[in-house]
């Protein structure tokens, strides 16, 4: 009895960790809706534009008056004055001079004295400022001209946010991508290990009736080992595809930014119809992240010439200042100031003439490397488009083989009932018509994946789950 509860324990604890284990399905939709919120990339690019909303923002504010509050302690060597005391001599002496010319009374002279005496006793130093000294005061300065530089500066910061945005956008549309090709490589992933699966369980009938028949003496030893031969290739194949699916699961987990073990349940389709190259193409060079990045960049190039050739003009501001409060500070200085500046850069090594020389030849850089992206878009955007009818021309092709190889299929298991026909010939009609089954499915999710590149390139990935919708949206299942 013990025994035996054991065993169930163990028997209930594994059917948990199976339970668990267990892969979750998951549709396309909430591939989508997770990897867009979730995925780090996506978050990366949303922090990249608040940043440079914040440096727009930030670049208003140099239009606005500076304002500064400064205080500070300052203790002197020695008070700030003028020292006399060389003077008391030849001042004594003057006097001497004077009581002995007679010009005053004998009879005055020591009331003379008297009154004299301290003063030649004193110190004769005119302190101005103690050594002991604070402040705290203010400073406004306000820019009136700047040679066009805080305009510029405030369209580059404007441009700046516009391309962190534009960045955003192409970010999104590579994950669409990225999440089609993983989505639905996974689904694939996992109906070829059937289909290996099924080619294992065929192969090894196929050796069961070479190990009967050459017991019976009907076939030779050698076409069993060979059998054995193609058991083990099948083996390995079959390996290979199971290795293959937690290859890609794993690459999914990663564009979702969750772990886990998923089931896609989205089936691959086709367009009956789609729209016309010209379509993709124009909305490509309308809409095409990248190349409007590149157009930023042209424009920011622009705004760095305007900002160099500041560099030459003029610059004015409006400054003023004061103290609120003084610790001991002469009244000699004064409490308030205002005024006017004016700075022209007259010679500074030909530093500007340069810089300025650089910045257009960077505006006819970008100029170039616009026109080269506009073309390899186009060029991209018609080599993804003909793909993609490719492959839907292939499926097609591969739709009539299927139907041949179901009726070839019928037509073997109608001769092995009737005993015209060997196990193995069936065995070899199934393993064909699930390798035909697997070929259009390869197909369908080439030409899921050339459509997601597709609308990649046109700008247009937020619409793939539109197409997916469609009427003419064809599913496509390995049945």
């Amino acid at each position: 009895m013990k025994k035996a509860i054991i065993a169930l324990l163990i028997w209930m604890g594994t059917a948990t960790s199976a339970a668990q284990e267990s892969p979750r399905t998951l549709s396309l939709d909430e591939a989508f809706s997770i990897t867009l919120s979730g995925n780090p990339a996506v978050q990366a690019a949303q922090y990249q534009e608040l940043a440079a909303r914040q440096e727009r923002r930030a670049a208003i504010g140099l239009r606005m008056p500076q304002i500064n509050v400064s205080g500070a302690y300052t203790y002197l060597g020695k008070d700030i004055g003028f020292d006399l005391n060389d003077l008391k001599a030849p001042a004594g002496n003057l006097a001497q001079q004077i009581f002995q010319s007679g010009l005053i009374p004998e009879q005055a002279i020591p009331k003379v004295q008297a009154l004299i005496a301290p003063l030649l006793g004193a110190d004769w130093f005119l302190p101005l400022q103690d050594r002991s000294l604070g402040f705290v005061g203010g400073e406004v300065t306000l820019p009136i001209y700047l040679g066009g530089k805080i305009n510029a500066a405030n369209r580059a910061a404007r441009i700046e946010e516009k391309s962190a945005a534009a960045q955003g956008r192409q970010t999104v549309n590579a994950l669409v991508s990225e999440l089609v090709e993983r989505y639905y490589g996974l689904a694939l992933a996992r109906q070829v290990a059937e289909v290996r699966q099924q080619v294992v369980e065929g192969v090894r009938q196929h050796l069961e009736d070479a190990i009967a028949l050459e017991q019976n003496g009907m076939i030779a030893h050698s076409e069993r080992l060979y059998v054995e031969f193609k058991m083990a290739e099948a083996e390995r194949e079959l390996q290979n595809a199971r290795l293959q699916v937690e290859t890609i699961s794993s690459a999914l987990s990663n564009t979702l930014g969750r772990d886990g073990e998923y089931l896609p349940v989205t089936t691959m389709f086709i367009l009956d119809r789609i729209e016309p190259l010209d379509y993709f193409r124009e909305s490509a060079l309308a809409q095409n992240p990248q190349l409007e990045e590149v157009a930023l960049k042209k424009q920011l190039a622009q705004e760095a010439v305007k900002l160099q050739r500041a560099n030459f003009l003029p610059q004015v501001a409006a400054m003023g200042g004061g103290t609120f409060y003084n610790y001991q500070v002469t009244d000699v200085l004064p409490r308030w100031a205002v005024g006017v500046g004016v700075n022209l850069r007259i010679f500074d090594g030909l530093n500007r003439e340069y810089k300025y020389s650089a910045a257009k030849h960077t505006v006819r850089r970008v100029e170039i490397l616009e026109t080269k992206a506009g073309h390899d878009v186009a060029v991209l955007v018609e080599k993804l488009y003909n793909q993609m009818l490719n492959y839907g021309n292939q499926i097609a092709s591969i739709e009539a083989s299927i139907r041949f190889a179901e009726a070839y299929l019928q037509s073997k298991n109608a001769a092995f009932l009737e005993g015209m026909s060997s196990s193995s010939d069936l065995v070899d009609a199934e393993l064909n018509l699930a390798k035909v089954r697997a070929e259009r499915m390869q197909a369908a999710y080439n030409y899921d994946l050339l459509l997601a590149r597709l609308l990649e390139a046109a700008g247009m990935s937020d619409e793939y789950p539109l197409y997916l919708r469609r009427s003419d949206a064809r599913p496509i299942t390995f049945e």
